[in-house]
């Protein structure tokens, strides 16, 4: 494993040139020629049918639009404007009176039902299953109560992409994970009234207006697998680029679990698999003006008590996490030292609500100010969507692919 990184140039060795410590993975995965691998990795991930149990016997439900000002929604032909005050909604449909309720439920007609926050977005938007609009204070929100497989449909395209036939098992490999997180996620929400968000506090789902024939083919193809360990699900955490090596949860100051490790995830040419992404290798560049400005903003998101300072002096890494991902990024300041943890460095530089790509990243400081170089884009933990992307057009099938993201686990199919 890579060893803790050395401190890199603070502002006070300026006149040195820039010393950026390197990020490299360990060794040599995921040799989509080693025969024996893959079939081991076959054979680990032998399919188990099972009935699926009672309390996952039912449909998913899913926040899709929360504390919105209006939706509209088409609905048998018809279509309301709907906002909501003190508790209660005000819908309006064509000349009529405005109706006034706390809910209003749309339950499923046709293929699906549109519903949007404003009028052009309503023209592409398709949500298959039943829809509950509730009044909550000034705010609405939506719940969309769908089946599980059709739920499916509207991640994966937005997931990890749309894709083409070279790379369905990419797209399998994607399904089997969003299945999972789902079903992990039963009843996780339920004092906001639902179990899962439509948005990157979950998963993206935006219905069927982007579901493709092939994306629908790999949900259908793997219907109902699940990712199990220890006879549970696991937490299916993924990301869009590792840069080379994959972290653990300690990143986010969490115990480890063992089917997420830090492990390398490159070709045999010793490449990372997600060298297709823009984000394999990154720079961000901050002044030094810049820097205090926004260490100060962002003060509270990453848990800093050092507020009212006017100089950064130098910024340094403490430790890294096995990856190569900061573990401590410590700040010194005219008015004090403070330290941030883990992913959360990511928010430390957050500007115009965009935080860093990764924790995977060298500091280091020149006479025009700060100067990051980084690899990979997300947190880290768990599948490598950019890594499936290659895996698959490189003929791995999915089982062979979610078995090197998360080793020990089995897969079970739930059968109604």
């Amino acid at each position: 494993m890579p060893k803790a990184a050395p401190k890199p140039d603070t502002a006070a060795e300026a006149e040195a040139p820039l010393n950026f410590a390197p990020i490299e993975a360990t060794t040599v995965s995921g040799n989509s020629d080693d025969k024996s691998a893959n079939k081991s990795a076959d054979m680990s991930a032998a399919v188990h049918a099972k009935k699926i149990p009672a309390n996952l016997n039912r449909p998913v439900r899913v926040g899709i639009y929360v504390d919105e000002k209006e939706l509209f929604v088409k609905h048998d032909g018809e279509e309301f404007h709907i906002t909501a005050s003190g508790g209660k909604l005000k819908i309006a449909k064509g000349k009529s009176k405005p109706e006034t309720a706390s809910s209003k439920t749309f339950p499923k007609a046709g293929r699906c039902t549109p519903i949007a926050p404003t009028k052009k977005q309503l023209a592409y938007s398709c949500y298959p299953g039943d829809i509950k609009v509730s009044a909550k204070g000034n705010t609405i929100l939506a719940v969309n109560t769908v089946d599980v497989e059709q739920y499916l449909r509207g991640v994966i395209p937005y997931e990890i992409g749309k894709l083409d036939s070279s790379r369905f098992s990419a797209l399998e490999a994607q399904a089997v994970a969003a299945r999972t997180y789902a079903y992990k996620h039963f009843n996780s929400r339920d004092a906001l009234g639902f179990d899962i968000y439509a948005d990157t506090k979950d998963q993206v789902y935006k219905g069927l207006t982007s579901a493709t024939s092939l994306t629908d083919s790999a949900v259908k193809g793997t219907a109902g697998i699940v990712m199990m360990y220890n006879g549970e699900f696991i937490i299916a955490y993924y990301h869009s680029t590792c840069g080379g090596e994959t972290e653990t949860l300690a990143t986010w100051g969490r115990e480890n679990l063992p089917y997420l490790q830090s492990r390398p995830d490159l070709r045999p040419d010793g490449t990372p698999w997600c060298n297709e992404s823009s984000y394999t290798e990154w720079e961000r560049k901050f002044s030094d003006k810049e820097t205090v400005t926004l260490f100060k903003q962002n003060a509270k998101e990453v848990k800093s008590k050092v507020t009212n300072f006017g100089e950064v002096r130098s910024i340094s890494i403490l430790d890294t996490l096995p990856s190569g991902r900061i573990l401590t990024l410590e700040v010194d300041t005219d008015k004090g030292v403070f330290q941030v943890m883990g992913d959360k460095v990511r928010w430390l530089f957050k500007k115009n609500g965009t935080i860093l790509p990764s924790s995977f990243f060298r500091i280091g400081h020149d006479d025009s100010g700060w100067i990051i170089r980084g690899k990979g884009f997300g947190h880290g933990v768990g599948m490598c969507q950019m890594g499936v992307r290659a895996r698959a057009a490189a003929g791995q099938d999915f089982a062979t692919i979610l078995t090197h993201y998360y080793p020990g686990i089995t897969l079970e199919k739930f059968e109604k």
